[in-house]
């Protein structure tokens, strides 16, 4: 469909450190693709939170299976449009590495620890822990991921003109990203698969988790008319069926708008090669406006639902102190780091060391951890 505006890994950048390979049947994004699914923070994810507490059911989405439901969308949507499906999902698969314990409240107690020594963000340390944290290799740090897939990773949200966070400002010093062009569409493409699946399966947890019914979603106009259809055909269908019908149906209405309105967007901005597509200021996959607008009520209803709900102030409130204590403790205790960490001392301030150290807690670890310090 659009072919021809596709990553292609034989016409890569390449990677920082020049290495050997034991096969060559996979191609470059295939290659960073695997090396993400086979890193520890990858396979950590299964233990930090998405929005609820995993301990609290075995049904909850954690950052894992969030993961791998943005990389399913964004495979359906690269395939759809032609484009590369494997740098799609190295994006999709990697964007949420650098996520602490506790999801957004660990990233705010980490950030506010952090305030005075550059400030922490979740998307910022997914680079630090691809390009220097994973220690696998014997002579480099970081996955040596391609060119293109760290430029994707980084710049998934958009360009980045000012407040460049600590790590990628670093980064870039040696390894131009090029911050201030728009990145490849599949980039784009694990962007806004990341809001289909979060804007739908939060309201699935949600449910499950009896902080909203299946009912109060009448009140979203996008929400009500999928049900009122469902219940037409499936006169008899029971809540528990007609909730993963309903998300099922929502999600395909806005991957197919997603996909009419991006071919409309490319031909409108007259796109006609990759560069284009670089240069364009605003991404070029998008939703349409209708589509936009009930992704906004849906996610204002989340906020004022869900994530605001006074049944999580308390657990909110609770991992930011275990975060911030934690944090605290090693500040003042920073010899009781263990030996791999303390030798990054001579790269690193201490307090960064430390961010690093809790950033990579599993929400369990942290838990267990605090504990045993201050119990």
């Amino acid at each position: 469909m659009i072919e021809h505006l596709s990553a292609k890994p034989e016409f890569s950048k390449g990677r920082f450190y020049i290495e050997d390979y034991d096969d060559d049947f996979r191609s470059k994004f295939q290659r960073d693709r695997d090396r993400i699914i086979h890193s520890n923070s990858f396979r950590k994810l299964k233990y930090k939170t998405q929005v609820f507490i995993d301990s609290e059911s075995d049904y909850y989405r954690t950052r894992l299976t969030h993961s791998l439901e943005v990389s399913q969308i964004a495979r359906s949507l690269c395939r759809a449009l032609n484009l590369n499906e494997d740098l799609g999902e190295v994006v999709s698969l990697a964007h949420d590495l650098g996520h602490p314990p506790f999801g957004h409240n660990g990233e705010r107690a980490l950030n506010y620890c952090m305030n005075d020594y550059g400030g922490f963000n979740h998307n910022d340390q997914t680079l630090r822990v691809i390009t220097f944290l994973e220690k696998r290799h014997p002579k480099f740090d970081g996955l040596n991921l391609t060119w293109e897939s760290l430029e994707g990773i980084v710049k998934h949200n958009g360009i980045i003109l000012s407040n460049i966070p600590f790590h990628t400002e670093e980064y870039n010093k040696n390894y131009n990203l090029r911050l201030s062009k728009s990145p490849h569409l599949e980039s784009q493409i694990a962007a806004i698969s990341d809001d289909v699946a979060y804007n739908n399966h939060d309201i699935e947890d949600a449910i499950r988790a009896n902080i909203i019914s299946l009912g109060s979603l009448n009140e979203i106009k996008h929400f009500n008319q999928i049900i009122q259809l469902l219940i037409e055909k499936y006169k008899q269908i029971e809540d528990t069926r007609l909730t993963y019908q309903v998300i099922r149906k929502s999600i395909s209405i806005m991957v197919n708008d997603i996909i009419n309105q991006s071919i409309k967007n490319i031909n409108l901005n007259k796109i006609h090669d990759i560069s284009d597509v670089f240069d364009n200021n605003s991404f070029l996959i998008t939703m349409s406006e209708n589509t936009k607008n009930n992704c906004s009520s849906i996610k204002k209803f989340l906020f004022d639902s869900v994530y605001n709900n006074p049944k999580f102030l308390t657990k909110r409130n609770e991992s930011e102190e275990i975060v911030i204590n934690i944090f605290n403790y090693f500040k003042k205790n920073f010899h009781k780091l263990p030996k791999d960490w303390l030798n990054q001392e001579k790269f690193y301030q201490k307090e960064r060391i430390i961010c690093d150290y809790i950033s990579g807690m599993t929400d369990r670890y942290a838990f267990k951890l605090y504990k045993s310090i201050y119990e």
